[in-house]
């Protein structure tokens, strides 16, 4: 029952799971049962892993740009270099060609993140050698790095599909992992704060749904405003999550809210954070363009430190507004009960 930052360790393992689907096939089992101290040792479990299947699969090969002085012609020539070597007697030719090679940007990542857990003191010795059996395969491959990787140049395509779960946990574990102090040394800081963690609850909320409940269709679609006038300068509205019940007509928005603190004080007295109110009314009213009232909400929040636990609903102007807390420090068995019950109370109302 491990817990970093308030969260069980295993049920972050849980939310990355639906997160990023590869974690549910049979080569991940095992490390479902295994018992974590912290975040960093999940991470290197996961990745150890992931090499190894990749190393299974076979490693993917990209084409890399090359420039060589060679002595017969290979890709194009090199005007300007090859000019140069005449002018110093040399009668080889500067080539620049492509070569498929293991050693591109993916692979360089993956070998990068591997040796900033081996030398992690906080990753114990299994998966440490997990990991460095695995990067014997990755001699060839250069090391970046961390703060020099441009992860918005990653790409995926039907070839290397299989390597995105991984470049997530890599960018989880190197993006704005070192920081430095006033004094010039460098700290490790917290792996999920705040931002990433709501994105993280976000998708696994979204995916769950997708997977267990896939008759509402659920999906993040775009509430369009309910107006004859010009859209053009008003703000988009993304819900979160959308699900929707064919048969009765019934649509439920959740949104879902991953913060430090769920209240906010006025005037000495507790309340619901407004703007998170007004966003999810905007919502539910534009999107029952009708006023049928056959459209729900729910502010769904991650129970944090503060102890706060809310199950109220509210009748706004016809509709149904819900506001909930989902309590991650559970045993995952009743994180989805809570998820379950959602479902049956907002959406079961019209069977």
């Amino acid at each position: 029952m491990t817990r970093d930052k308030g969260i069980l360790i295993a049920n972050i393992y849980y939310m990355l799971s639906y997160a990023y689907q590869i974690l549910q096939q049979k080569n991940y089992e095992e490390i479902k049962t295994e018992s974590f101290e912290n975040v960093k040792d999940l991470f290197a479990a996961i990745l150890a892993k992931g090499m190894t299947v990749q190393i299974k699969q076979g490693l993917s090969r990209e084409y890399i740009g090359k420039r060589e002085n060679l002595s017969t012609l290979r890709g194009k020539i090199d005007l300007r270099e090859s000019m140069q070597l005449k002018m110093r007697d040399d009668l080889r030719l500067a080539c620049r060609y492509d070569e498929l090679s293991e050693n591109h940007y993916m692979h360089q990542i993956i070998k990068s993140t591997a040796l900033r857990l081996i030398y992690d003191g906080d990753v114990k010795r299994s998966n440490k050698d997990a990991l460095k059996k695995a990067i014997l395969f990755f001699s060839e491959v250069e090391t970046l790095e961390p703060s020099g990787i441009n992860w918005r140049c990653l790409y995926y395509n039907r070839n290397n599909a299989s390597y995105r779960m991984l470049m997530n946990i890599c960018y989880l574990v190197l993006h704005e992992l070192l920081l430095t102090t006033e004094d010039g040394k460098q700290k490790l800081a917290a792996f999920f704060d705040d931002q990433k963690m709501s994105r993280l609850y976000e998708r696994f909320i979204l995916e769950y749904y997708k997977k267990d409940f896939p008759e509402y269709q659920p999906a993040s679609r775009q509430i369009k405003w309910d107006t004859d006038g010009p859209t053009f300068f008003l703000p988009n509205m993304q819900s979160d999550i959308m699900l929707i019940d064919s048969k009765s007509r019934r649509k439920l928005i959740i949104d879902a809210k991953y913060y430090g603190k769920i209240m906010q004080v006025q005037y000495d007295v507790e309340k619901i954070q407004s703007a998170n109110l007004y966003q999810i009314f905007t919502y539910v009213k534009n999107e029952d363009k009708g006023q049928t009232g056959l459209v729900d909400g729910i502010l769904l929040y991650a129970k944090t430190d503060e102890g706060v636990s809310l199950n109220q609903d509210y009748e706004l102007s016809g509709n149904r507004i819900g506001i909930r807390t989902l309590d991650l420090n559970m045993r995952f068995a009743n994180i989805r009960k809570q998820l379950d019950a959602i479902v049956e109370e907002c959406l079961y109302r019209g069977h």
